[in-house]
């Protein structure tokens, strides 16, 4: 092509763009809130109002953690709404029913990550003595590791808390916290929803922790536990018995080596310590009272998923299990549906002779148990 015709061509070439352009469709800005739809919306006196928009919906309820769910009303304008009473400080999750559907907020950043039931969440915020509570202290950090994983024949992760001080190239070895997320969550559970980190910066900030990292592992030996759907811990042993078998391995041979090789973490098993809630407890008190030569510290909260036949779980557990166990920490809301097998569980404990501690407080099977159960534990930590 000659100077020449390559001016020629240009104005053609340029003319084209402006009709395309033109003849592209106005990019839609994405909805905004309207300032009649402001949710949830915190009062002074700690009450809560929830907004929905949904016009043509015939029955609409606020499914609120820890709450029997409650009727929203509508308006002229397709908006539902409900007040709430007064309700503690805390973070409270919930999430929207629309004729039976289980919603999202839309209007709500506030996410609670779930593999089965996604939420949203509303702070009802407290005094800094809360230990959720995000306080002017110094702040550790959360790393989040990826990992092929040949127990599980998966792709998985998991997230690590460094206390506030932490350095890499340091020779000071800090103990540890294998810290065990519930049935449907997945491995930012205690960081997301639990607001573990924010909980051990307060507690280490005041002197009521000694400083630990802390592993949060993904607690799914198997994912088909998670696809048989709610009901599959209970409902199908064998793959609920496969998910333990192959989650305590991929923690003590995959997830602990990597850990122990890249963190400054002290080996020794009077410095381990393993906790987790619901599911997770059920495999703390499994992987701990099962492997006492690499546990010494082991906390349940509302442990679920726990057969009946104690003496198959743990075979051979016995009075001895007390000179190498430093804490066996169980604890239940009296209000949760698992109080009868943690209390079953304590009383067979009772008749092997093994010391622990039992914990009962007011509550349901919630995360507002489980943020208390962690501050309470790991302030026994390591002593």
């Amino acid at each position: 092509m000659t100077l020449q015709s390559a001016f020629l061509v240009l104005p053609l070439f340029f003319g084209a763009i402006a009709i395309a352009q033109e003849a592209k469709p106005p990019q839609t800005p994405p909805p905004q809130r309207p300032p009649w739809l402001d949710t949830p919306e915190v009062h002074s006196d700690n009450s809560v109002t929830f907004r929905f928009l949904a016009p043509n919906a015939q029955e609409v309820k606020l499914a609120r953690e820890g709450a029997e769910p409650l009727a929203m009303q509508k308006d002229d304008k397709g908006v539902w709404t409900v007040n709430t009473a007064p309700l503690p400080p805390d973070y409270y999750g919930y999430s929207i029913v629309v004729d039976g559907v289980r919603s999202l907020d839309p209007y709500n950043h506030g996410l609670v990550p779930n593999l089965l039931s996604p939420g949203n969440f509303v702070h009802v915020p407290g005094p800094p003595s809360l230990p959720w509570e995000l306080n002017d202290v110094p702040h550790g950090e959360v790393h989040h590791h990826f990992y092929r994983s040949t127990a599980a024949n998966d792709q998985r992760d998991f997230y690590v808390y460094t206390p506030p001080g932490y350095e890499p190239s340091a020779k000071k070895t800090y103990p540890v916290l294998y810290l065990l997320h519930g049935y449907s969550d997945d491995a930012s559970g205690w960081t997301a929803v639990g607001r573990a980190n924010v909980i051990l910066d307060n507690l280490i900030a005041q002197g009521k922790a000694k400083p630990m990292i802390v592993v949060m592992p993904l607690g799914y030996g198997t994912m088909e536990v998670i696809r048989v759907g709610w009901g599959g811990i209970s409902t199908h042993p064998e793959v609920r018995e496969e998910s333990f078998r192959k989650f305590r391995d991929a923690l003590l041979t995959e997830v602990m080596p990597k850990v122990e090789s890249e963190y400054r973490v002290t080996t020794d098993r009077n410095s381990r310590a393993i906790a987790g809630l619901s599911m997770g407890g059920a495999e703390s008190l499994r992987t701990g009272l099962n492997g006492l030569d690499k546990f010494a510290w082991i906390g349940a909260f509302s442990a679920g998923g726990m057969p009946d036949e104690f003496e198959k779980v743990f075979p051979g557990l016995d009075a001895k299990a007390n000179q190498q166990i430093r804490l066996l920490w169980i604890a239940c809301g009296t209000e949760d549906r698992l109080i009868t097998p943690n209390r079953n569980l304590r009383e067979w404990l009772k008749t092997k002779g093994v010391l622990h501690v039992d914990i009962e407080t007011p509550g349901m099977h919630t995360w507002m148990v489980w943020r208390r159960n962690l501050a309470e534990f790991a302030a026994l930590l390591f002593r």
